[in-house]
């Protein structure tokens, strides 16, 4: 009787997982390790044609970036992380994942959903991050299941994976009244999304609960981008506008362009102004101080994502969910 991989990862002290990925030839394992792998497989017997049953299912998945004027996709790492996390599980189940992007400006989207449709595609992992529900509805009448991320529409059934924004943005507005005691100001994106729709409401939720008034809240409109946000704001110090003491801000971008801002004109973050922003991306690390904001786990968002579309193609799963992935603050300098 031939030895199956659980009981030759026993054998080696070492990982299933580490046995699966030699025997199945893929990265993640060293050269020596993989030929010791392989060696003591053949030395036991193991059946290597198990392998060649495990072959790619028939059609694709398509991961679509809709970007309607692409201020965000581009310039955060919010898309390629959420692919990762759809690629690992994706991988595993043998379809074939492709990532495409979709310009407005640029494309048509009925000559592209009807593209769609002549192609061998299963299941579509919609990025919703920057689409009005106008555009989402036509994506209802495709012949296969489709799962949109990063947004929700109320009035479309289909399954959703979003961050839980208004708990991010009231967890960050929370603890940035509890260090400043002042009243916190807004920098809000000037261009509109569902995600800072809802932040704006968790923010002010926060406010109302620590006992402050909405009207008191400076708001200051600004590009979602980090040079975007710091001329924003350089021509806000410049026109002598009134600055709040600190601030929560829609996603990093805007406030990492905005402690660049306040740097040049002189003021001290967070001791004359802090700033604390959402998303957690890699430049808020290295910025100067570093960046107190919200983290969103992105590749677990992909990794859910995936998991219901498939459930969706192989168990023709009729009913549909919203799940909401909760924030955690990440306490830095810049509060």
């Amino acid at each position: 009787m031939s030895i199956t991989a659980k009981e030759l990862a026993q054998k080696l002290g070492l990982s299933q997982t580490a046995v699966s990925m030699a025997l199945n030839n893929k990265p993640g394992v060293s050269t020596e390790t993989r030929r010791m792998i392989i060696e003591a497989a053949e030395k036991y017997d193991y059946d290597f044609t198990k392998l060649s049953l495990k072959k790619n299912k028939a059609g694709s998945i398509y991961a679509v970036s809709y970007r309607s004027h692409n201020a965000i996709l581009s310039y955060s790492p919010i898309f390629d992380t959420m692919v990762e996390g759809m690629e690992s599980v994706i991988q595993k189940e043998c379809y074939k994942l492709k990532v495409v992007n979709f310009y407005e400006k640029r494309d048509n989207l009925d000559h592209y959903l009807e593209d769609l449709r002549a192609t061998d595609c299963v299941g579509i992992l919609l990025f919703g991050t920057e689409m009005r529900e106008e555009v989402v509805r036509p994506f209802f009448k495709l012949p296969f299941p489709v799962v949109i991320m990063d947004a929700y529409f109320e009035g479309l059934d289909f399954t959703y994976v979003l961050p839980n924004n208004r708990q991010g943005a009231y967890l960050a507005t929370d603890y940035l009244i509890s260090r400043c005691l002042k009243q916190p100001g807004y920098l809000q994106s000037s261009y509109p999304l569902r995600n800072f729709s809802e932040r704006q409401e968790g923010f002010f939720r926060a406010v109302q609960d620590n006992g402050m008034s909405r009207s008191r809240c400076i708001i200051h409109q600004l590009s979602p981008t980090i040079d975007g946000a710091m001329a924003d704001m350089l021509a806000i110090i410049d026109r002598a506008d009134t600055l709040a003491d600190c601030y929560f801000a829609d996603n990093d971008l805007i406030a990492i362009g905005t402690i660049k801002a306040l740097k040049l004109r002189g003021f001290r973050v967070p001791e004359d102004i802090a700033v604390v922003g959402f998303d957690n991306i890699s430049e808020g690390r290295i910025i100067d101080p570093a960046l107190t904001t919200i983290s969103i786990p992105r590749h677990y968002m992909g990794e859910v994502a995936a998991r219901e579309l498939l459930s969706q193609i192989e168990e023709s799963k009729q009913h549909t969910c919203k799940i909401e992935v909760s924030a955690k603050l990440v306490k830095r300098f810049s509060v």
